[in-house]
């Protein structure tokens, strides 16, 4: 069974790309579970995305204490709760205009994979929607779910810009394939 934990801050769109990637991971013919933990429900307050995939049904009804894999929208998320679900094998895909070496010297021990998804939103089109981008740099970070089936789900669900959404998804894909070696 995969364990995703998306966090982020209100406003920033990750329960809309916890709400993508578990449609993306039905989409590819897996078992779902997809529950979200608003905290204070304002804008910038941190927010919390879970999903639990699998080839059978998903009958697991507890919070995720230990992730295969983290996407964190704002790098001054990683600490405390959030880390104490990361083991060292944990994939942490996270917004930043660091590197992921950067990174690394700061939060040694973890496999941190940094996307400059804003730079990817804003060279797209999209501005600060960086939800997109995010989305392609997990999927290639963890191998799942397919490109096209993010693509194709995007085309469809995305309210407006759908093609811009798609572009971005495809260039946070592609941005983590250094970090993956290095990882």
């Amino acid at each position: 069974m995969l364990q995703i934990i998306i966090q982020g801050r209100g406003g920033q769109g990750a329960q809309t790309a916890g709400n993508l990637l578990a449609h993306a991971f039905f989409a590819a013919n897996r078992q779902v579970q997809a529950f979200a933990s608003y905290g204070g429900a304002r804008r910038g307050t941190p927010v919390s995305s879970y999903l639990r995939v699998d080839d059978q049904p998903v009958r697991l009804r507890c919070d995720i204490e230990r992730a295969d894999a983290i996407l964190c929208f704002d790098a001054s998320l990683l600490e405390g709760r959030l880390l104490a679900a990361a083991r060292p094998e944990t994939v942490i895909v996270v917004n930043s205009a660091r590197s992921s070496e950067q990174l690394r010297q700061t939060l040694a021990g973890y496999r941190l994979i940094a996307v400059d998804a804003l730079a990817i939103s804003r060279a797209n089109g999209l501005g600060r929607i960086v939800n997109s981008a995010l989305l392609g740099a997990l999927a290639r970070a963890i191998g799942n779910p397919p490109l096209a089936v993010l693509e194709q789900l995007l085309l469809e669900q995305s309210p407006k810009l759908q093609q811009q959404n798609v572009d971005a998804c495809h260039a946070g894909y592609h941005d983590v394939d250094d970090a993956l070696l290095e990882a």
